[in-house]
């Protein structure tokens, strides 16, 4: 625009040149006159233009710096109000992390409470094990006192992994859940499977600890999980030794209050008998974990007669039955099948009858493809098995970084109970 503006005075400028020096010409001044005037038009234009042309730099250049110095102006202000949210900012993460670093601290001093007095316990156990007088054969005892004292050596040393195998949707075999498996492993690092350890640890009275480590570890995980907004929850068996045990579920009461957030993703699993055969402190202590939200699941199940009103009350929200169990119980009568425990009632049924009262059935042990066609039949929406893949260990890793206290696990038991054997 500026480009066309100065072509379009120039041509003014010439045409102005020319009509003087045309009438100086014909007013009789000659031609030199005339090429004079047209030649000293030309120049004082030219020169006028010139002014012309500094005074439109000028104020563009007054406009550019006026502009700069607005957006300048705004440049600090924007500055002004990120540093301000940046301090904002750092204060809430500082505060935030000394609350989470006090609630940490609080954690750890009450779990090493709690873990003082279970090695202690466990520590008196051992000994009186190892003091009782000993029958039979003294090859299987010495025996016997070895593999205890491998377990007992596991326990001290940490060396108790959290096995997990996953339970899916059907049929599109989608990960929902896990549950979670305890196993030691012996000085060499060999995998102890339970048959082998707990024929030792129940008479050694070291089954209670070996289910309340698996306990922290199951809440390590689930909060790990939870970190990595994770959507799943973990099956953690728990004993109705540790329901009743007095210096333990209290303790394990409050770090659960601690952690009460992760009530949907932890549920507690205990066998059908344990569940019936459970007294006044084990079921008021369910009851105390049920107020905090977390729920509850049988397995082991043998009897498909429930007291579902007693379920219900309980907050058992999942009854884990092996498929070989459930095709067993189905027997065809009057053109239907039903199942023998409840021959009123038909097999596709039992599973609206459980939802009725807010309970998932669990198709667990489930190992051909043929078992989930029955099962599907019976509208089971839930399936466990090693078709669905098999228990596999968690990394150590991962434990680590969920939580200190795994290793302030590992440093009391062995400072406690391997120092003073």
């Amino acid at each position: 625009m500026r480009r066309l503006t100065l072509a379009l005075l120039c041509g003014a400028y010439l045409c102005l040149a020319l009509i003087i020096a045309l009438s100086l010409w014909r007013n009789g001044g000659g031609w030199g006159a005339g090429v004079a005037a047209l030649v000293g038009g030309l120049g004082l234009a030219f020169a006028f233009h010139g002014l012309i042309e500094r005074a439109l730099d000028s104020a563009a250049i007054r406009n550019e710096i006026g502009a700069l110095r607005d957006a300048h102006r705004i440049l600090i202000d924007q500055i002004e109000k990120i540093d301000a949210r940046v301090s904002e900012v750092v204060s809430t993460v500082t505060d935030d992390a000394l609350r989470r670093s006090e609630e940490l601290s609080d954690e750890v001093h009450m779990l090493e409470d709690l873990v003082q007095r279970m090695s202690q316990r466990l520590e008196q156990r051992v000994v009186d094990g190892a003091s009782a007088p000993r029958l039979g054969h003294e090859p299987d005892n010495r025996q016997s006192a070895a593999l205890l004292e491998t377990v007992r050596e596991a326990l001290a040393e940490n060396r108790v992994d959290l096995y997990l195998q996953p339970i899916v949707g059907l049929p599109q075999r989608r990960t929902v859940y896990y549950e979670s498996f305890s196993r030691l492993r012996d000085p060499t690092g060999r995998v102890m499977m339970p048959a082998e350890y707990l024929s030792v640890a129940e008479p050694g009275g070291l089954v209670t600890s070996i289910d309340n480590l698996l306990l922290f570890r199951c809440v390590q995980i689930v909060r790990r999980l939870a970190k990595q907004d994770r959507k799943v929850g973990i099956f953690c068996n728990i004993s109705t030794a540790s329901l009743a045990d007095e210096t333990f579920f209290p303790q394990f009461l409050e770090l659960l209050s601690a952690n009460r957030d992760l009530a949907g993703a932890l549920i507690f699993e205990l066998g059908q008998a344990a569940f019936d055969a459970r007294g006044s402190v084990e079921a008021r202590n369910m009851a105390k974990l049920a107020d905090l939200g977390f729920r509850f699941s049988l397995d082991k199940v043998v009897n498909l007669d429930f007291d579902f009103h007693d379920l219900a009350r309980s907050d058992v929200k999942f009854v884990k039955i092996a498929a070989k169990v459930l095709l067993e119980e189905m027997v065809e009568r009057d053109g239907r099948l039903v199942l023998r425990s409840l021959p009123d009632l038909a097999a596709e049924d039992f599973s609206a009858l459980t939802r009725r009262y807010g309970v998932e059935i669990v198709a667990e042990k489930v190992e051909s493809e043929r078992q989930i066609v029955d099962v599907l039949e019976l509208d089971i929406a839930l399936g466990q098995g090693h078709l669905f893949g098999e228990p596999r260990p968690i990394r150590d890793q991962v434990l680590a970084e969920a939580d200190p206290p795994a290793g302030f696990l590992r440093d009391n038991l062995r400072r406690r109970i391997v120092g003073r054997s």
